[in-house]
């Protein structure tokens, strides 16, 4: 549980000093489907409200200490209450505004592992009350008049909870963090998440899509699956070149000192930089 907690700590600190600039800005992608993103500072990953005929839902719900502005925001944009809430996984960045949300009358709903780690520690979900009421497995389907949303499970991949949202009827998928686009990822693997299972989610999700889709990636820009696939090639390319050393028989050390992603510091950012992208590869690709 270290990193679950050391992620909305993190985060939470970067609110904290910025928090008075942060707003918040929805754009329609789709009839009744929008994209939230913060604006002004770090303020969660990307976020979807859906409007369908008399019902409304959302994809994740940010930072706790933002909470109450998001509400807000989304309320206006949705042109009413928020009825249901899916956490695509289990930090707090992404889940960090159920408890308020619930208080506020909204229905809760992740996959299984994510209300155990929750159990555990609810400081990931604004605390006790942000715990998801209702469960999935393999997934759940939303039918919101017009719209339809696929939410389904893909195991050992960004944690061992990660949920992806495909909307057949609309051409848009929303994945989480299984998409870091144009930036290095965060792989947890302290909450089950893997490298291999990461990949393999990242090309179930692209094998969904078309010219067309529309990808709202867990952190960065509105994709498609051509800039989608640029990412899943730096990962398969980074695993194998870090591989390569490993089958080499060289050390953690020896792998950093060569520096084998030199060639993607463009994917550095505050959080995952070259050498913790590194250590991530090196760590899963030699886990017992």
């Amino acid at each position: 549980m270290k990193t679950l907690a050391l992620l909305p700590l993190l985060m939470a600190s970067l609110v904290f000093a910025q928090d008075a600039e942060i707003t918040f800005a929805s754009t329609e992608i789709e009839p009744g489907i929008f994209m939230v993103e913060a604006r002004g500072g770090f303020g969660g990953g990307n976020m979807a409200v859906l409007v369908g005929e008399g019902q409304v839902a959302m994809i994740d719900d940010g930072l706790p200490p933002l909470a109450e502005n998001l509400l807000a925001h989304v309320t206006e944009t949705a042109g009413g209450p928020i009825d249901f809430l899916v956490n695509t996984h289990v930090h707090g960045d992404h889940a960090g505004g159920n408890a308020y949300f619930a208080d506020k009358g909204t229905v809760v709903f992740a996959h299984d592992n994510i209300r155990k780690r929750l159990l555990e520690d609810p400081s990931g979900a604004g605390g006790p009350g942000g715990l998801p009421v209702v469960t999935f497995g393999d997934g759940v389907t939303f039918h919101l008049g017009t719209i339809e949303a696929r939410v389904r499970h893909l195991p050992k991949a960004h944690t061992d909870g990660d949920a992806a949202i495909y909307f057949p009827g609309a051409n848009v998928i929303h994945t989480g963090d299984i998409l870091f686009h144009g930036i290095f990822p965060f792989i947890d693997l302290d909450s089950g998440g893997t490298v291999d299972g990461y990949i393999a989610a990242q090309q179930k999700i692209w094998s969904m899509a078309d010219n067309d889709t529309k990808i709202i990636p867990g952190h960065g820009s509105l994709t498609d699956k051509a800039g989608m696939k640029a990412d899943i090639d730096m990962l398969i390319d980074g695993r194998a070149l870090v591989k390569a050393m490993i089958d080499q028989g060289k050390s953690i050390d020896d792998v950093l000192e060569a520096n084998p992603l030199a060639k993607y510091a463009s994917f550095d950012w505050d959080f995952i930089t070259t050498e913790r992208m590194t250590r991530t590869l090196f760590r899963s690709l030699t886990a017992d």
